[in-house]
């Protein structure tokens, strides 16, 4: 994996950088003892199962076991080569490196087909947003987008583009360039005429907003009509390999930085609120792209911060889709507060009306927390002079304020509707009662900004499963131990087959002439369940001090393991022999049995 940088390099890379530092930029990390915990960014979940620890330099994640060192990490998480993320730690800790360029820039991951599409976009991007700024062609939409506020640094920033009137502009300018027109088209950059005879461009006289991966690559685009009678009014990429709506958050991989200093995201309903926000110097907000809010969303925000702002316009619609959102991070932990607008004005509209500091102070620096947006939710649409909604919104209060687990906000909430609408206060405490006994049975435990859930019973492991981890962990940090160890187990493999392929990685690393090193072992290894494993086992609090005996027992174990299994098998052929009325195989089967419980390692 690492072949074409020397393990002297490898290392003190390595020692360049501290793990938590790298990992803390991706996830929110807290000290318990002597590791640090959190939310893990490979898979959905609640409670914290994802730890970091810095005496050894690992991770590991007890939830879907993902481990490894500050490599591992980069690789797994940016989903990069070896070599990629090598020169990011590189740049952290401020050491020369020679990478090859084509390592630095092409994710060995990725099937050429898709990366070639990524260049494709890549490069019409750059045209587009030339075009735009230094062509005569462009004059029209730049003088647009700067009588909508928009400025010149955010028009750069953003990469703004403009596409030419011209059906087949971005046809003859990538065909010119080495691209297939097929693949072009399952880009979804150019469509093909229905009589078959050749292509066009998909966009056509619009304004381009690139859209980027979360590398920072152009990956799509959403194109915005500049005639009134150019339908539809925004036009975006369809679904294609390296896009998908679902799994992208607008100006993610801009205001990650930001997000990470201020402790929050933004999050908008559209990519212009964003632009216009960053104008206004809010540059940590990020946008959905015409899609429903989705757990992968959330999943990308969770690596970066776990309170999110919601900023959606004041309308039926906007409110609605506030609650879809912050329901579901709510409900994955997060804390969540909303940002709310005069009626009928979106971001964008309130920043051009009253100007951006206003926008900071009164709208996102005045955001109101989760259960003050619900009341505000629940009474949205209702006339509470009618009875009828009045009762409603009361009994929908009641059971959101159920819901909190800290009595004190409960119980202010309750004293405000009792003295909003003049009830008594007892009688709605124990009403509230009843509603937070209802609702303990049903819900979790929330604590620190993470969901505890429900007590999980213990597994029990394996006798031998456990020697034979013990083994592997003095073997990978001791190269004399290993060897004495292999003699000891006879040439007996060990029960599990990933065990026995880390045995065979691990030999051959010794043989190359390297030196006991579990982080330097962790880059020989090619699988990652491989290196989930050693991660794990190296978690494991192992006496460096073994005596002889100690290891004894552990291959005891793993020896008499073996004959166990087949012990068991003998005795199923044994019954089988007893119900055919074979006597004479039963018994000598049974003194098979007895001599391999003889045999038995002591």
């Amino acid at each position: 994996m690492a072949a074409r940088i020397p393990e002297e390099k490898i290392s003190e890379l390595r020692q360049s950088v501290d793990i938590v530092d790298v990992i803390s930029e991706y996830v929110q990390l807290k000290k318990q003892g002597r590791n640090y915990f959190g939310l893990c960014p490979f898979h959905g979940e609640n409670t914290p199962s994802f730890s970091v620890a810095p005496e050894k330099q690992i991770f590991h994640c007890f939830g879907c076991g993902a481990g490894g060192n500050v490599f591992n990490f980069l690789m797994d998480v940016e989903g990069i080569s070896f070599q990629e993320a090598a020169s990011i730690v590189a740049d952290k800790g401020g050491i020369p490196i020679q990478i090859e360029q084509s390592d630095r820039n092409r994710n060995d991951d990725y099937p050429l087909e898709h990366q070639r599409m990524i260049d494709a976009h890549e490069l019409l991007g750059k045209l587009y947003h030339h075009l735009l700024l230094n062509t005569k062609e462009g004059a029209g939409a730049l003088d647009y987008l700067l009588s909508r506020g928009f400025t010149t640094e955010g028009i750069r920033k953003f990469k703004i583009g403009y596409s030419l009137p011209e059906w087949d502009m971005a046809v003859k300018y990538l065909t010119k360039r080495g691209f297939m027109e097929e693949e072009l088209e399952n880009a979804g950059l150019i469509i093909k005429r229905e009589s078959n005879d050749g292509f066009f461009d998909r966009f056509r006289n619009r304004i381009m907003f690139p859209l980027l991966d979360s590398k920072g690559r152009v990956i799509a685009f959403s194109a915005r009509s500049l005639d009134s009678e150019d339908s539809p009014k925004y036009l975006n990429t369809p679904e294609t390999p390296i896009f998908n709506k679902s799994s992208l958050l607008y100006n993610y991989n801009g205001a990650r930085s930001e997000i990470r200093r201020q402790g929050y995201a933004v999050l908008f309903e559209g990519f212009a609120d964003v632009i216009s926000a960053d104008q206004a110097n809010v540059k940590n907000g990020v946008a959905v792209m015409g899609t429903s809010f989705t757990k992968e969303h959330i999943q990308m925000l969770r690596r970066l911060t776990d309170t999110i702002i919601l900023c959606f316009d004041s309308d039926q619609a906007g409110i609605e889709a506030s609650n879809r959102a912050g329901s579901l991070l709510v409900d994955q932990g997060l804390e969540v507060k909303a940002a709310m607008l005069p009626k009928g004005l979106d971001p964008d509209d309130y920043i051009r009306k009253y100007g951006p500091e206003k926008f900071r102070t009164d709208v996102v620096g005045n955001a109101l927390v989760w259960t003050a947006f619900k009341l505000h939710y629940y009474r949205f649409g209702k006339n509470l002079q009618n009875e009828g909604d009045k009762l409603k919104y009361i009994e929908e209060v009641m059971n959101e304020l159920s819901k909190l687990t800290n009595p004190i906000e409960r119980d202010l909430y309750t004293r405000q509707i009792a003295e909003e609408f003049s009830l008594s206060l007892e009688v709605l405490e124990s009403q509230q009662k009843k509603l937070v006994q209802a609702e303990g049975k049903k819900q979790p435990k929330q604590t620190g900004g993470f969901i505890q859930a429900p007590p999980k019973k213990k597994k029990v492991v394996a006798a031998h499963l456990t020697a034979e981890r013990l083994l592997l962990a003095r073997m990978i940090r001791d190269e004399e131990a290993a060897y004495r160890i292999m003699a000891m187990l006879e040439n007996q493999p060990f029960h599990y087959d990933e065990h026995q392929a880390i045995i065979t990685y691990l030999l051959g690393y010794y043989a190359a002439g390297n030196h006991p090193d579990p982080l330097l072992f962790l880059d020989h290894l090619p699988d990652k369940q491989l290196r989930a494993i050693v991660t794990e086992i190296e978690m494991i609090a192992v006496d460096s001090e073994d005596t002889e005996q100690e290891l004894k027992d552990c291959v005891n174990y793993v020896l008499n393991h073996s004959k166990m299994l087949m012990i068991k098998e003998k005795q199923l052929e044994q019954r089988e022999a007893e119900r055919s009325n074979n006597v004479k195989k039963a018994l000598e089967i049974a003194q098979e049995i007895i001599d391999l419980r003889k045999s038995l390692s002591m």
